[in-house]
């Protein structure tokens, strides 16, 4: 929120007394003293008047992972090793998963504490594709790209499929971006034609693409630059 709301917001300042706060340079965010009532405060932010702590902030954590088949997108299962559990991190109770993949789907999995960032990130309606590799049972043919891009209708959920891209790279095998994230849905796009994925391989999620150089279970810190893609 806006610094100058933030302020407002503690019960000990008024809003004469936060304009006066901002105008004699008391406030810093992060280390940087700031007088601009619209600067924003994360969740994150430290934030500080004088040398009184107004705010401790949680440094944001953002993870890239390659995740292998055999586990669980969760924090936590009774039964199976869960995504969490191949990070060496600490504190991951407090981590969540941007955009689950199914137990033996493989490839591009984010990791982080930020939930505005995760919610840009994976909400139909920021429309960033999230690019699959895709190994089928049976040959694909050119009336999957039409019906892909037309939108596909699920009963179950009494909705249509947003635009879906496909490419198709060889008899059996092809690329689709998708925007959205339902249930077993690329799966199930093509079960439309009694035809089973037999591999599903998540290459890039909006801006962000799989380090190619992570192993299965392998897993990196986003740069700076690519948490700012989002």
């Amino acid at each position: 929120m806006r610094l100058d709301r933030f302020l407002s917001n503690l019960p000990r300042f008024n809003r004469q007394q936060v304009r006066l706060l901002l105008v004699q340079k008391r406030i810093r965010i992060d280390g940087l003293t700031v007088s601009d009532p619209h600067a924003q405060v994360r969740d994150f932010s430290r934030v500080e008047l004088d040398d009184e702590l107004l705010q401790a902030g949680t440094p944001a954590r953002y993870f890239m992972l390659h995740k292998p088949p055999g586990c669980v997108s969760a924090t936590r299962d009774p039964e199976h090793r869960t995504v969490l559990d191949l990070l060496d991190e600490p504190d991951k109770e407090h981590l969540h998963i941007a955009g689950r993949l199914d137990y033996n789907t493989t490839g591009l999995l984010l990791i982080t504490n930020d939930g505005n960032w995760s919610r840009r990130l994976t909400q139909p309606q920021t429309k960033l594709p999230k690019v699959y590799y895709v190994e089928t049972e049976q040959d694909l043919g050119p009336e999957y790209i039409s019906t892909f891009a037309q939108g596909l209708y699920f009963a179950f959920e009494d909705l249509t499929t947003q635009p879906a891209e496909l490419l198709i790279l060889g008899p059996r095998c092809a690329r689709l971006a998708i925007v959205e994230g339902r249930y077993h849905q690329v799966k199930r796009m093509f079960g439309h034609f009694n035809n089973k994925v037999v591999r599903l391989h998540r290459e890039r999620m909006g801006p962000l693409v799989l380090d190619d150089t992570l192993a299965p279970g392998q897993y990196r810190a986003l740069t700076e630059a690519e948490i700012n893609q989002v």
